[in-house]
């Protein structure tokens, strides 16, 4: 097979026309020609980071999707699927991800649970990681546990050491960390962390030896604010989504979108793929083609090199995607799942005052932010009153209910949202996918969370009037359907929040972040409402007696 086109040496950072003559996967040669093209040959791309498990696809959806839009490989934690399913969750994915040309590398999940603090389907102990890496598992995936490795829990440091047993790099998880803490944490031999919000925090991790990887997703978006990285520490940072929803990426699209916002922000192709591709590739270790002579096969067309247009996608020497659209065939696999809990009833969503005048810690979100803070809510209520949505104050109850086993749902409240009618709820809630909800009123609640038990799984919206449920039947977090319908039924459901007065950009990616226990600084788990920065439970109340 012959290739031609203008090709984009990432090494040398030269451009020239040339011909790509390839042979058994892998490139032969590469001739320089005289003649004039208008397209551009690059290497492939890859996602740094990312959950394949939040684009609400399994993998061979989710490569149906980006493949097109230039992406080759993928470095993925498996943790979401992990927490429902535990080790049969990870090889699904890796089985899945197999049967389809992009290049999916499955890390080992080193948190699950991510805390003690709630309830998750499955765990994966250290003979589990060692196991999975025995297999071939590529790096150990995010060490969400940072107190864990900064008081030397036992079990932690067993799963650190086994990767340093065989060799394979390791995530980092550390929003916010700092000073001796961030030192202790590096010392377990952290490699990578895609939480930094300030240029300032990025720069001490990578000082400490701990590579920055730029997240640009659907929810947490941080390319604004570290974008400079990408000049200042060229071989200290990668990029990321982290978490990409299907509208997105069908709409604007996937790393190809972050080499467009870096090319819009006046650094050079060679700048974005030093951070994009060569930075990952060798990072890792991937088996990933880097149009050098000898390499595998995987490069892709653009139009030209400001629009950033792909026009074709080759892996392994064969052209797997064109125009828009994979030339491969989409593998039919089957549903995993675990769902144990029965429908609420109406009472179960009382909360009533303890004390006349009940202040309330509310969770106060921000808009494509995974951190919240603390707000206080001076209810003006008399003891035993029934505690509801307050909508004038944007005030609504947040639901968590244990979806492996009955409990008692816990019933709390957040701030922004802007909800005005109805309901929506969720089985995606990172890290252990209970069910959240968040609602205007309890009928509305109600009807929303029961959708999701009789469902077992998925996305809902609801009001008087309308009810949108979106299907997750794969462990309550993944479709198999076609990407293209269900980014659509997604958009549909986004629209109809909205029309409900939500102003959140990702009203369900945000939802699914406010049971996250890891990430400062209020959250609430199926187990109690949790403080992160002293890491224990707390109450919804505020006693001044």
């Amino acid at each position: 097979m012959i290739v031609e086109g203008n090709i984009v040496d990432v090494f040398s950072r030269s451009i020239y026309p040339g011909k790509i003559i390839i042979e058994d996967g892998k490139i032969k040669t590469i001739e320089k020609t005289n003649l004039f093209y208008s397209n551009y040959i690059l290497p492939g791309l890859i996602d740094s980071h990312v959950h394949i498990e939040s684009s609400m696809l399994v993998p061979s959806r989710f490569a149906e999707l980006v493949v097109p839009r230039g992406t080759v490989a993928v470095v993925s934690d498996p943790h979401e699927i992990a927490n429902v399913l535990g080790v049969e969750g990870v090889e699904y994915m890796v089985k899945d991800g197999d049967q389809v040309p992009l290049k999916c590398f499955f890390g080992v999940p080193s948190c699950v649970p991510a805390t003690d603090f709630e309830s998750s389907g499955s765990r994966l102990d250290s003979e589990d990681v060692d196991y999975l890496l025995q297999k071939g598992a590529p790096f150990l995936a995010e060490m969400m546990n940072f107190p864990g490795v900064i008081y030397n829990d036992k079990e932690v440091w067993n799963k650190l050491n086994l990767a340093k047993k065989y060799n394979v790099p390791i995530d980092g998880h550390a929003p916010g960390l700092k000073g001796d803490d961030l030192v202790k944490y590096s010392q377990g031999g952290i490699t990578t962390d895609h939480e930094s919000f300030t240029i300032n925090e990025a720069l001490e991790k990578i000082n400490l030896g701990i590579k920055t990887q730029i997240r640009e997703g659907s929810a947490a978006r941080n390319f604004e604010a570290l974008h400079e990285l990408i000049v200042k520490k060229p071989y200290d940072t990668m990029l990321c989504t982290d978490d990409s929803h299907p509208d997105l990426i069908i709409e604007k699209g996937h790393i190809d979108r972050l080499i467009r916002l870096g090319l819009s922000k006046g650094y050079t192709i060679f700048d974005m793929y030093q951070t994009a591709v060569i930075n990952p590739v060798k990072h890792y270790k991937l088996p990933v083609g880097l149009l050098q002579e000898g390499d595998v096969a995987d490069f892709i067309i653009v139009d030209s090199l400001e629009t950033f247009n792909v026009l074709a996608t080759y892996i392994d020497g064969k052209k797997v995607a064109e125009a828009g659209k994979v030339l491969f065939n989409i593998p039919k696999t089957n549903v995993i799942n675990k769902f144990n809990c029965s429908s609420l009833v109406i009472n179960d969503l009382n909360i009533s005052a303890p004390f006349k005048n009940t202040k309330v810690k509310v969770m106060l979100a921000e808009d494509g932010e995974l951190l919240t803070d603390e707000y206080i809510w001076e209810t003006n209520s008399l003891e035993g009153d029934s505690l509801q949505s307050n909508i004038e104050e944007d005030i609504l109850k947040i639901v968590v209910v244990n979806r492996y086993s009955p409990a008692k749902p816990v019933v709390g409240f957040i701030k922004n949202f802007g909800l005005k009618q109805g309901a929506l709820a969720s089985s995606v809630a990172h890290d252990s996918h209970n069910i959240v909800a968040i609602g205007c009123d309890d009928d509305s609640l109600l009807d929303a969370i029961n959708g999701i038990i009789d469902s077992k799984g998925g996305i809902i919206a609801s009001n008087s009037e309308q009810k949108l449920l979106l299907k997750l039947p794969v462990a309550g977090l993944m479709s198999t359907e076609p990407g293209d319908e269900i980014a659509q039924k997604y958009s549909e459901i986004n629209s109809f929040v909205k029309e409900m007065g939500c102003s959140m950009k990702a009203p369900f990616m945000t939802l699914a972040f406010m049971s996250l226990l890891v990430i400062p600084s209020l959250k609430i788990g199926d187990k109690g409402l949790f403080d992160v920065n002293k890491f224990t439970f707390t109450s919804l109340f505020i006693d001044e007696k």
